[in-house]
């Protein structure tokens, strides 16, 4: 009988207001599942759907005792759902897919069998931009922002991804539960590729092709999600805007200089103007922003550092509590052998008595 501890595989799917896709999508993926030999687990985190979802993935799971769910009442966004489904997840590897299936299914399995074949992969990201990707059926305006999105958050981080803010990933199971998560939305996908590139995790981009919904109502919200993801990009990376502020301050700054020697050497320049007033502020103002988007800079590089010293710290309480185990076991097992020796001998020593009467 197959037990919990021994899952291999893993996969996470966040649901909100899923019920015309969710039997859909629990079908294919169980199907593609029973393809691997590895032991697999769904789960399936309902996050307050106000339909049909949670009932029908309850009637799945009477079904396929593999499949779990985990509901909680109120909408709390993406990264709620995918921290509360990491936190239950028991594989060894742990995949994450939208609850459309944006992404064929078959990519779950491409990305576990990357994972085997490269021991030094920690985490796989699904990307459609990524050369050999490709798009389908998605709207116009909706690629265009989210191919410049991924660009620009993309140059925020070292790693350089074409894809950043897609669900598609699969994570070794030391890797994700070494990251302490924060994020309630959808800005979870960045804040787990900053940490896991902080940490010095080693992240793979597999090509793959990215359908556009066909059933639902997609869960997208433009502006919420913009100022989200630069919010983050000018966290990650502070001399992106007071860069390009400082530097925007320092042009005017200069340019005004070099109207007032233009005015100078033909003789017009008015001495009462408070222009050259404004040119020193300006040049001033320029290298104060500048210095701010430097000692942002470091701030960042402190806390990656700060997250390099959390991975140590998990590693090590890891070996901690395996030795522990391991020792535990053995005290049992010493104990165990220590009363059946004991047992041994009484019946021998109950022997001699009545030999002696």
């Amino acid at each position: 009988m197959r037990r919990e501890k021994d899952i291999d595989i893993s996969v996470v799917v966040p649901m909100f207001n899923e019920e015309d896709n969710a039997k859909n999508t629990l079908d294919r993926l169980t199907r593609a599942l029973d393809s691997i030999p590895e032991r697999w687990e769904i789960i399936v985190v309902d996050d307050g759907s106000t339909d049909q979802t949670k009932k029908l993935v309850k009637d799945f799971c009477r079904f396929n005792r593999w499949v779990k769910l985990i509901s909680y009442p109120v909408n709390q966004g993406r990264g709620k759902a995918l921290r509360v489904g990491f936190a239950h997840a028991q594989g060894k590897i742990i995949c994450t897919t939208d609850a459309d299936l944006s992404y064929h299914e078959k990519y779950i399995l491409q990305m576990i069998a990357l994972l085997h074949q490269n021991q030094e992969v920690d985490l796989v990201v699904g990307s459609p931009y990524a050369p050999g990707g490709k798009t389908e059926g998605v709207p116009f305006f909706r690629l265009l922002l989210s191919k410049w999105g991924n660009k620009i958050l993309g140059f925020a981080m070292k790693g350089r991804l074409s894809t950043v803010t897609g669900v598609l990933r699969a994570y070794r199971r030391e890797c994700i539960k070494s990251l302490e998560l924060e994020s309630e939305g959808k800005e979870i996908h960045l804040e787990i590729l900053s940490k896991a590139l902080a940490m010095g995790f080693k992240i793979k981009e597999l090509p793959t092709t990215l359908k556009a919904r066909a059933r639902g109502k997609s869960k997208f919200r433009f502006k919420a999600t913009a100022v989200s993801h630069l919010v983050f990009s000018f966290f990650e990376k502070p001399i992106m805007l007071f860069g390009a502020i400082g530097l925007f301050l320092l042009f005017l700054g200069v340019a005004g200089g070099v109207y007032v020697i233009y005015l100078w050497q033909t003789g017009s320049l008015n001495p009462n103007r408070p222009l050259m007033t404004l040119i020193v502020l300006l040049v001033i103002s320029g290298i104060q922003v500048l210095l701010f988007g430097f000692l942002g800079t470091q701030l960042v590089h402190l806390r990656k550092e700060i997250y390099k010293t959390q991975r140590e710290n998990k590693s090590l309480e890891d070996k901690i509590i395996d030795l522990s185990s391991k020792i535990e076991k053995k005290r049992k097992r010493t104990k165990s052998l220590l009363s059946g020796g004991a047992g041994m001998k009484k019946p021998a020593s109950q022997q001699m008595e009545r030999m002696k009467r």
